[in-house]
C-alpha cells in the first residue's frame, strides 16, 4: 500500500510539475513595436537588436513600427498585446516616464502594464542649430535666449526632447518659445534655414547632418562627450553642470509575461549587445551600451519616472 501510495504521489508531482514549466519559447516569429516612425533613434536601436536576436532565438524578430501620439498609440498597442513574450515594445524615456505626466488618457499605464526586460542603451541629446548661426556654443546662446525680444524658439519631436528645452529656460532663467514637430526631418529643415533658433535633437538623427555641415553642435545635454562627436562639449564643460539629461532605450514586455521567458530574452538581448559589430554600431550613432537585468531595468523606469515626473509637475499642467 505504501508503494502504491508512493508511486501516486510521483505521479501527481510528475504531473504538477509538467503543468508549472512554462511552453517552450519562442515558437513563432516575434515582433518589435516601435511607436515611433521609421529613421529615427528607437527605430535604429531596435532593427540593429531584431537583425541579431532572431539568430540567437531562432526565429525572425521583426520591427514593427506603429507611430503617433508621441508614441502614445504604439506603446499601449503593446500593453495590449498576448502576454507570451513574442510581442516585445521598444520602450524609451519619453514614452515610459514623461508621457504619462504630460497627456491624459494614454491607453497604458508603464509601471503597472509592462515588465521590464532588458536595458539596451543611453543616449544624450544635441542642441543643435543651423550652420549660420550667431552663436557658437551653449553659453553664447543662453546669452542670446536672454536677450531675443519674444524669447528663443526651441523644436523638438517628443515629451522628454520639450522638457529638457524647459530645464535649460529654468537654468538659464529665461522664456523660450517651444515649437513642437511630429518628426524630425522637418523640423531640421526648417532649422537649417533658420527658421527656428535651436532643436533639442537625438544623437542618431542628428550626428550624420552635423558632419555633413548641414546642422551645428552647441552641446551634448551629458557632462562628457560623446565619442561620435568629440569635439562638440558637454553641458558641465559648457557651464552648465546641472544640464544633465540623458534618455534610454530598452525592451518591455506585458506585465503577465511569464518570468522564464523575461529571463530567456534579457540572456539574449545582453548577448546580442556584447557582439562586437553590434558594439561598433551603436557607438557610431552615438549610444552608451548599457546591460541589465530585468529588475536593474524596471528600477531604472521607476526611476526616471519620478524625475521626469517632478519637472514636468513644475513647468506644465497636462495637456487637454
Amino acid at each position: 500500500m505504501r508503494h502504491f501510495i508512493a508511486l501516486l504521489t510521483l505521479i501527481f508531482w510528475i504531473g504538477g510539475n509538467a503543468v508549472a514549466q512554462p511552453a517552450a519559447f519562442p515558437t513563432k516569429p516575434l515582433r518589435i513595436v516601435v511607436p515611433n516612425a521609421a529613421g529615427g533613434g528607437t527605430d535604429a536601436f531596435a532593427r540593429v537588436v531584431a537583425a541579431k536576436l532572431g539568430d540567437q532565438l531562432g526565429q525572425s524578430v521583426i520591427v514593427e513600427n506603429k507611430p503617433g501620439a508621441q508614441g502614445g498609440i504604439g506603446t499601449a498597442f503593446g500593453a495590449k498585446s498576448a502576454p507570451d513574450g513574442h510581442t516585445m515594445t521598444l520602450a524609451f524615456t519619453s514614452t515610459f516616464a514623461v508621457n504619462p505626466f504630460v497627456h491624459k488618457d494614454l491607453g497604458y499605464d508603464p509601471l503597472k502594464d509592462f515588465a521590464g526586460v532588458a536595458l539596451g542603451v543611453t543616449q544624450p541629446y544635441l542642441i543643435v542649430t543651423y550652420p549660420d548661426a550667431p552663436y557658437n556654443s551653449l553659453q553664447e546662446f543662453a546669452d542670446f535666449a536672454r536677450k531675443k525680444t519674444g524669447g528663443a524658439t526651441f523644436a523638438s519631436t517628443s515629451s522628454q526632447t520639450e522638457l529638457i528645452g524647459v530645464l535649460f529656460q529654468t537654468i538659464v532663467k529665461t522664456k523660450m518659445l517651444y515649437i513642437p514637430y511630429k518628426n524630425a526631418t522637418t523640423a531640421v529643415v526648417e532649422l537649417s534655414r533658420g527658421d527656428i533658433d535651436v532643436m533639442v535633437a537625438s544623437l542618431p538623427s542628428a550626428i550624420p547632418l552635423v558632419k555633413a555641415g548641414k546642422l551645428k553642435a552647441l552641446a551634448v545635454t551629458g557632462n562628457k562627450r560623446v565619442e561620435a562627436l568629440p569635439d562638440v562639449k558637454g553641458a558641465a564643460e559648457s557651464g552648465f553642470p546641472e544640464f544633465e539629461a540623458k534618455g534610454w532605450y530598452g525592451i518591455a514586455v506585458p506585465a503577465a509575461t511569464p518570468q522564464a521567458v523575461i529571463q530567456k530574452l534579457n540572456q539574449h538581448i545582453n548577448l546580442v549587445l556584447a557582439m562586437p559589430d553590434v558594439k561598433a554600431s551603436l557607438v557610431a550613432a552615438g549610444f552608451d551600451i548599457e546591460t541589465s537585468t530585468p529588475e536593474g531595468f524596471t528600477a531604472l523606469i521607476k526611476q526616471d519616472y519620478q524625475r521626469w515626473g517632478a519637472v514636468a509637475k513644475q513647468q506644465r499642467s497636462v495637456q487637454p
